[in-house]
């Protein structure tokens, strides 16, 4: 929990140069080892002696808390997410100046010593679906572009203002190479670009520009491509960034808003209001999810050859077009604008839920307990509509741009006809959550 990913707001400036020896080359061992939830698919492929009955039990065990259909998602969202871990790792190492090397423990899974999913590739060499060679490249390779940013969610009364670097490892250097950069919406659309023409010798922290770009034109809530290009390599690498309102539209239908489903809240859910359970973390019960350290980076090696190391988790997974998300643009797995959230909350653990019960946002809970998890759900409650989240929406939120459009599309869904969940829960489930 105290490695940069998890302990740090997120941000691509920083880099290792206060731990490189000056007297002798310094290769990083072993980084990453980032989790990923088990592929299902590869018990099949166990044709020999050897039989992955550690992959069977963990299938039972996700059909026993009614999950089985999420197998696929719960991997496809984890290696999105790990993907993105062994992206920061890769090009923190490229960013250091004087860094001999990196080094991977493996680009395939370790199935031994409690096992450990840390591999892109799985123990007989095959994708598992979420990353391709050709993204992997774009940030390991022997050229890389590099950009710098001081954080990944900006404010729409702001400039991008951000160093454009290159590493360039290449069998010899490149004279006066074309170094493009653009900015893009999630539909593709080009909406800035610059180029630098550069002298690029053999070696990194190459700068070849800035990129500057301000926000102001951008009324909504938004999420942006940031690219850049060595052209003569065709080497190519990208980021997302978010850029929100500064200044919110106003919720007129506010919801009721209470911290515990107390009588008066229940007397609000009788009438037919809409009421917002904002449960704070420390507020949930240890054995409801409390007592799970929750990071936004996955899971390290594994939680049962590290004695429960946190974080305990492997990300978040949910439906972009779910309406309550409609103002904080995501895709389903977890990008740098869950980062706040997801380091000021407590799992909500749902297994007393009914079976076929799905929270709006879930938690991918280690595949050693399989538990379902959630951060935020939705039900009617007597004749009103509850929404609970166990994230934090309520502190200094000023300084937290994206727990505060968390926030603000929370609030715009309730306030809208779209607010209306389709399974009825009971309000003791709830009350059994939290203190």
């Amino acid at each position: 929990m105290n490695s940069i990913i998890n302990a740090q707001q997120p941000r691509t400036d920083f880099d290792f140069a206060d731990i490189i020896r000056k007297n002798m080359p310094t290769v990083s061992h072993e980084i990453g080892q980032w989790c990923v939830y088990p592929n299902f698919k590869e018990i099949e492929k166990y044709t020999g002696v050897l039989k992955a009955k550690n992959f069977e039990i963990f299938q039972e065990t996700l059909k026993e808390h009614h999950m089985a259909d999420l197998a696929d998602d719960f991997l496809f969202a984890s290696g999105r997410l790990q993907t993105l871990c062994y992206k920061a790792d890769i090009e923190g190492a490229l960013r250091t100046p004087g860094f001999a090397g990196f080094q991977l423990l493996d680009l395939h899974d370790f199935p031994g010593q409690g096992t450990a999913l840390v591999g892109v590739l799985d123990p007989f060499w095959e994708e598992k679906g979420y990353v391709t060679p050709e993204e992997y490249s774009t940030f390991c390779n022997k050229t890389v572009p590099l950009v710098r940013f001081p954080k990944m969610v900006w404010l729409n009364n702001e400039t991008l203002n951000v160093p454009l670097e290159v590493a360039h490892f290449g069998e010899k250097p490149l004279q006066a190479a074309n170094i493009t950069w653009e900015i893009s919406n999630q539909a593709g659309e080009k909406i800035a670009q610059g180029n630098f023409v550069k002298d690029l010798p053999v070696t990194n922290c190459i700068p070849a520009g800035n990129i500057e770009y301000p926000f102001s034109g951008i009324e909504k809530p938004t999420q942006l491509v940031v690219s850049a290009e060595v052209k003569e390599t065709g080497s190519k690498n990208q980021w997302n960034i978010w850029v929100y309102p500064a200044k919110q539209e106003t919720v007129d239908k506010q919801p009721y808003i209470t911290s515990a489903l107390d009588n008066q809240a229940m007397a609000q859910l009788e009438k037919g209001e809409n009421v917002l359970l904002l449960l704070s973390p420390g507020s949930i019960l240890p054995e409801k999810g409390g007592n799970i350290s929750v990071g936004f980076s996955s899971i390290f090696w594994n939680t049962a050859w590290t004695n429960k190391q946190p974080p305990h988790t492997l990300g978040i997974l949910c439906d972009p077009k779910h309406p309550a998300l409609a103002a904080f643009p995501t895709e389903k797995y977890s990008d740098y604008q869950w980062w706040d959230l997801v380091s000021h909350c407590n799992a909500m653990v749902l297994d007393d839920f009914p079976a076929d019960y799905r929270p709006v946002v879930h938690l991918i809970d280690d595949w050693f307990t399989n538990r379902k998890l959630g951060i935020l759900l939705e039900g009617k409650v007597g004749n009103g509509k509850l929404m609970v989240c166990s994230a934090d929406l309520q502190t200094e939120l000023d300084k937290r741009p994206a727990a505060r459009q968390f926030r603000q599309s929370i609030l715009q869904y309730m306030a809208s006809d779209r607010f209306n969940p389709s399974v009825s829960l009971d309000p003791t489930l709830i009350k059994s959550l939290y203190k």
